[in-house]
């Protein structure tokens, strides 16, 4: 009789990729304020959001343009072949159309032969999908599995606005920036993905989105512009607390100093900043993005994620917090192999 180690699922392989052209919130702010004849007092959506500059993606470049970017560095940190993956999730807010799923154009694009679907969840999508992906690992359905995220929220900027009422419900999409991102789940002999959790109050749901496309509104262009309360949202996912970082820490028996990272989803600096407040969480340890790379929805983890994994040595743990639209909290302890 032998003994069989129990399968865990690890992170094996993490990439990125950012457009080349790079926005700053002034450029953002005298094309809004252009198109619409508005007022605007000067560096005004810099000092709102702290936000200085994000990436946009050109013409001809896909939210599966910059994930197969990603897929294909994740792919190498791995030292894996497309031919390798026999899972391949694409987890986005963003997508090329709504139909077929766009991880079929990012398998085209690599090559590879693997069942291909999409997860979509906010600004959560990436991390579900490593779940999904995770979960798949685990009860045997899948060996190797590529998770992967492209967004484009700027494609969903409203640049002139009629009112300044409007200007309002449009002003969270002034803080997004484009970016993709790409992950490798396979079976690990030990740390792997230690500790996931969900919190979820859909209640929520029409606080703030795109909700053209669908359908509701399937053609109508009124609503293929990112709108939202951003205060609103802010002041739900404050009502909903730390409960779920209480839990994770029972759980786990995990503290902040066992931590050598807390990646968060970022939307602005003073809603960093006051995410610090409230959780207690050490500055020290976050990987911030947001001031450079604005809020880039679900890609913000995985960008993370890949810059701080250079760093990283057997044994170090990382928390990594998502927020998403609908709305969700979500976590997920990784232990690096």
């Amino acid at each position: 009789m032998t003994d069989t180690a129990p399968i865990r699922a690890g992170i094996t392989g993490i990439g990125y990729s950012l457009p080349e052209q790079v926005l700053t919130s002034a450029e953002i702010q005298a094309r809004v304020a252009g198109g619409s004849g508005l007022q605007l007092p000067a560096g005004m959506f810099e000092q709102i959001t702290g936000i200085q500059t994000r990436r946009v993606a050109r013409e001809g470049e896909f939210a599966s343009t910059l994930a197969t970017q990603a897929a294909r560095q994740a792919l190498a940190k791995a030292e894996l072949d497309p031919f390798d993956i026999d899972l391949l999730v694409f987890a986005s807010a963003s997508r090329d159309v709504v139909e077929p799923a766009t991880a079929h154009i990012v398998q085209a694009e690599l090559g590879s032969r693997a069942h291909a679907f999409d997860v979509t969840n906010a600004c959560n999508s990436l991390i579900n999908g490593i779940d999904v992906a995770r979960s798949l690992v685990l009860v045997g359905r899948a060996r190797c599995a590529l998770v992967v995220t492209g967004e484009t929220p700027t494609r969903a900027i409203r640049w002139r606005v009629e009112s300044l009422e409007q200007a309002q419900r449009s002003f969270a999409g002034y803080t997004f920036g484009d970016a993709g991102a790409a992950v490798v789940v396979e079976p690990v002999s030990s740390g792997g993905l230690l500790d996931v959790d969900t919190e979820t109050q859909s209640e929520h749901w029409s606080v703030g989105g795109i909700f053209g496309g669908g359908s509701r509104h399937p053609r109508d262009e009124k609503y293929t512009y990112f709108e939202g309360d951003g205060s609103a949202l802010r002041g739900v996912f404050e009502k909903m607390g730390t409960g779920i970082l209480d839990r994770v820490r029972d759980r786990t028996g995990l503290v902040w100093d066992d931590y050598t990272k807390v990646l968060v989803h970022q939307v602005t600096v003073p809603y960093l900043d006051r995410f610090i407040e409230v959780t207690g969480v050490p500055r020290e340890k976050l990987e911030v993005t947001v001031p450079e790379l604005g809020n880039i929805a679900s890609a913000t983890l995985g960008v993370q994620l890949a810059r701080v994994a250079v760093d990283l040595h057997s044994g170090d743990r990382v928390l990594l917090i998502g927020l998403g639209g609908g709305v969700s909290v979500m976590t997920m302890v990784w232990e690096k192999s």
